[in-house]
């Protein structure tokens, strides 16, 4: 059976983010509120769990779960290759709606998904979500939602999707919008954005006046 804890609750939030960490630690599934739409979360290191946040979505592996992590500090761990601009596009917009694909540190055993030697990284501007990843270390994070449908912008539509798939939901109330981020691919000399989102173009080419867009 999944617990739901209010999160602007403070007894509430103690108890929910300390069993959302517990949950994350045995590797089962929680949800959680972001900056952009509520997310299903696991421990990015567990291929179990992440694999089960797949089948909770009924989501293939070709297309590999992003991961959201509490501090820009623990880039170092997972990623190489990182140049200058991508580090000025972190500076600029983390934490919040920015997400970029960076190469992983090939050293690392995790299993994403089919994500040919890269991640998607971002770094949430939401307090329930940094202390969350802040205590358990970097979670495989996807929209809460079933694949094909909204993402949900409240605890209650990610319930109704993903029911007892997740073992606790921390509910923050209404997210502040549905748009998505919008991800850049750094590994590349020069940046290109894949998917316009709630980070304009215009925003992002005052960092990398260079910045390419996708067709």
């Amino acid at each position: 059976m999944a617990r739901r804890y209010d999160t602007n609750d403070a007894t509430d939030r103690v108890t929910g983010l300390r069993e959302a960490a517990s949950a994350v630690r045995r590797g089962e599934l929680v949800v959680l509120p972001t900056d952009t739409v509520y997310g299903i979360g696991a421990d990015a290191f567990s291929s179990e769990a992440v694999a089960d946040l797949l089948d909770a979505k009924g989501r293939g592996r070709n297309m590999p779960t992003p991961v959201l992590i509490g501090s820009p500090n623990t880039l170092h761990g997972l990623v190489t290759d990182f140049s200058e601009l991508a580090w000025e596009l972190i500076d600029a917009f983390w934490p919040g709606a920015l997400t970029v694909v960076a190469k992983h540190q090939p050293s690392l055993q995790w299993d994403l998904g089919d994500t040919r030697g890269t991640v998607a990284v971002r770094m949430p501007l939401h307090p329930v979500a940094i202390e969350l990843l802040t205590e358990v270390g970097p979670m495989a994070v996807s929209s809460a939602n079933l694949t094909g449908h909204p993402a949900p912008e409240d605890c209650d539509a990610a319930q109704e999707m993903l029911g007892d798939s997740v073992s606790v939901y921390l509910d923050g109330g209404p997210t502040p919008g549905n748009v998505p981020s919008s991800i850049v691919d750094v590994t590349r000399e020069v940046p290109l954005l894949l998917r316009a989102g709630a980070i304009s173009a215009d925003e992002l080419r005052k960092v990398v006046p260079d910045l390419e867009v996708a067709n």
